[in-house]
């Protein structure tokens, strides 16, 4: 079988990009694992790891420095699309993510896309739902104290 082909699609702005460069750790029908280094060089990050929740629509995420030091962990509300025809994901963002800081803080960001995504008809109803739904998923699971067990994937 051919290498697994990873896109990230953003609806803003509108673009869909190989990830070329990412490197799959592992991958089953609950999870898909990668490493990757930043597309774009930053000051704050440069690499890091994800754990892909296909099944949950959740893209949790490491953000590391050059030391190997926890950044921020950056989860993304995405809505994930298997073409078996070219054995590839388009890995949705859809828009609203959260940043755990290492000192415990949470910070949900972006719904204000969603809602001008969804005002702008850039992003359906239905997706909307998913990602509100999606996220408040993933926000019990961060205030209930059990973001470790999921963020523990991202630590490869």
């Amino acid at each position: 079988m051919d290498r697994v082909k990873l896109y990230r699609r953003r609806f803003i702005p509108d673009e869909k990009i190989l990830l070329k460069d990412d490197f799959i750790v592992s991958l089953d029908e609950e999870r898909l694992v990668t490493k990757w280094d930043v597309l774009t060089k930053r000051h704050d990050f440069t690499h890091g790891t994800s754990c892909y929740f296909l099944k949950r629509g959740w893209k949790i995420s490491r953000f590391l420095d050059d030391r190997d030091e926890l950044v921020y962990w950056y989860c993304d509300i995405i809505e994930p699309e298997f073409n078996p025809s070219d054995n590839s994901y388009i890995l949705n963002d859809l828009l609203i993510d959260v940043i755990i800081y290492p000192d415990g803080r949470v910070e949900v960001v972006d719904i204000d896309e969603a809602a001008l995504a969804l005002k702008d008809n850039i992003i359906s109803e239905e997706l909307v739902i998913k990602a509100l739904e999606r996220l408040d998923s993933l926000l019990r699971v961060i205030y209930s104290g059990n973001f470790e067990s999921y963020g523990r994937y991202a630590e490869v």
